[in-house]
């Protein structure tokens, strides 16, 4: 079995996010190789997704369950694909930081069995994080662009220097404008 869990902060309050992640349409939409999704009932549906792994690239079929909807703080499913031997489950979990901030953990688990599981496990071991990352990144953009949350860059350290250095100076030496 092979598992990752990813963190990540929204800069989004936690009821927005679910707003957004109530809706296993837009997971699909965010998820890295995922074409098509067709939603079965309120917990099933099926994703086609492209896998590429070095040179092999494979498209399957998912079948994925959410067990549990618990707003606005947790989802868990669970998946496998409909040809292959694989298995999966994972979760969402967030947690309130702040009226304007959501800390966020993706948890997913992937086991192969049968002849093929060493390939699946040796395809997924990079894979896994790789798409967790990729996934989180997405999420967290989308929502936190659809709340039209504008990131302020952080100076550079240089920069930071700068100001440090010059407001050293300043105190030592005045402004120097003693005219």
């Amino acid at each position: 079995m092979i598992e990752t869990e990813h963190p990540f902060v929204i800069s989004v309050g936690i009821d927005e996010v679910w707003g957004y992640v109530k809706d296993i349409n837009k997971w699909a939409e965010l998820f890295p190789g995922c074409r098509s999704c067709q939603i079965i009932d309120d917990n099933n549906s099926k994703w086609l997704i492209k896998v590429g792994a070095g040179g092999m690239v494979k498209t399957v079929n998912v079948l994925v369950h959410v067990a549990r909807w618990d707003a606005p703080g947790r989802v868990d499913f669970q998946f496998k694909l409909e040809s292959e031997p694989v298995v999966g489950s994972g979760s969402y979990i967030a947690t309130r930081n702040s009226d304007t901030e959501t800390q966020v953990r993706l948890q997913v688990s992937v086991e192969g069995s049968g002849q093929m599981a060493p390939m699946w496990e040796a395809m997924s071991r990079p894979l896994l994080p790789q798409m967790a990352r990729s996934f989180g990144g997405k999420l967290k953009a989308e929502i936190e662009g659809a709340a039209g949350v504008v990131l302020v860059p952080r100076p550079s350290m240089f920069h930071a220097f700068g100001q440090w250095l010059r407001r050293l100076w300043q105190t030592l030496f005045g402004s120097g404008s003693n005219k």
